[in-house]
């Protein structure tokens, strides 16, 4: 009897796992992708044999901190002496490398720092999931995104086609996102440049290519050369509501904001459209006047607070390394 209780057991937690790594849609996609970039379908069929559907990931998409942190525990997370002092350490490392990119793109070394530091830590903690396995279980068993990550999936197949790359190798974070400056599969392949020019992208071990990437990332997401990025302000009068509430894309020029009480002191004069945005610190709310380049960061990671802490880590980093010198 123990011995048919066990074998039931046994029967039970395999059907369970197989239950669990199900794949609604898959042979589907197989065929897109032979139809669409030919590419076979019994190789694809075992590829997605060997993928994990993981729970934890399900788990992770559905709170990520942008949205289940206020600011003042956010900031908390990534503005560290560990990720400054990491900073200045890799700037001294990739000096000419940061110039360079800075000169070519526009982009401040720290503002680059700032990314890879609140991203993997300067490659510390790229993430621990097989890419593959990520993007999978989002594209077939997270509804809500599906099609987003279905298509994260098609670009993740091609660009380890194009770079000659591992299906399985590669390791990303929970979401898909991939290297120094957790790419995702579709900016990778749109945005990454071979900045050392030794012919392949590479931003998952090369920190040459990692900085220019992201520079140009950056830019082409309408990132201007020598301009500020937010301002903190205040107001004459009542909180203008309606204003926040139109968020972080700048869309307000000086004329409105003014005649809605808010203060441009702290602003370089200009006759750019700006955003006004808050932020909720454990005594109150703290507002801010946003720039473009703010807005170029947000395109990074779609929250005004990672854009957030990325300019106040930057700022912090070249304090650091400037008083090093």
């Amino acid at each position: 009897m123990k011995k048919l209780t066990l074998l039931l057991s046994i029967l039970l937690m395999t059907s369970v796992s197989y239950a669990d790594n199900k794949l609604p849609g898959v042979e589907e996609f197989i065929e897109e992708m032979h139809q669409k970039h030919d590419f076979e379908r019994d190789k694809l069929q075992h590829l997605f044999e060997r993928v994990e559907v993981k729970q934890p990931i399900l788990d992770a998409i559905s709170r990520p901190a942008e949205k289940s942190k206020p600011w003042y525990d956010y900031r908390k997370i990534f503005i560290t002496d560990q990720r400054i002092q990491g900073g200045v350490d890799f700037w001294k490392q990739h000096q000419q490398t940061l110039a360079n990119a800075e000169k070519i793109y526009g982009v401040p070394a720290e503002i680059i720092l700032a990314i890879l530091g609140v991203e993997t830590r300067y490659g510390g903690n790229v993430g621990k999931y097989r890419v593959v396995d990520a993007l999978s279980t989002l594209a077939f068993r997270y509804p809500p995104r599906s099609a987003f990550f279905r298509s994260e999936l098609e670009h993740f197949l091609l660009l380890t086609r194009e770079e000659d790359k591992s299906l399985l190798a590669p390791i990303g974070s929970y979401a898909g996102a991939m290297g120094l400056g957790q790419f995702m599969p579709s900016s990778y392949r749109r945005y990454a440049v071979d900045f050392d020019h030794d012919g392949h992208r590479d931003i998952w071990e090369n920190p040459v290519d990692a900085i220019g990437s992201i520079a140009n990332y950056l830019k082409l997401h309408g990132w201007i050369a020598n301009e500020s990025i937010v301002h903190r302000t205040k107001f004459h009068g009542d909180v203008p509501a309606d204003l926040i509430a139109l968020g972080y894309k700048p869309s307000l020029n000086r004329e409105q904001l003014s005649a809605a009480g808010v203060s441009l002191d702290e602003v370089p004069a200009g006759d750019d459209v700006l955003a006004l945005i808050s932020l909720t610190q454990e005594d109150g709310e703290e507002y801010w006047l946003a720039r473009q380049n703010f807005y170029s960061i947000t395109r990074y990671n779609h929250s005004r607070m990672y854009a957030m802490a990325v300019t106040q880590l930057a700022q912090l980093i070249r304090t650091q390394y400037e008083q090093a010198k």
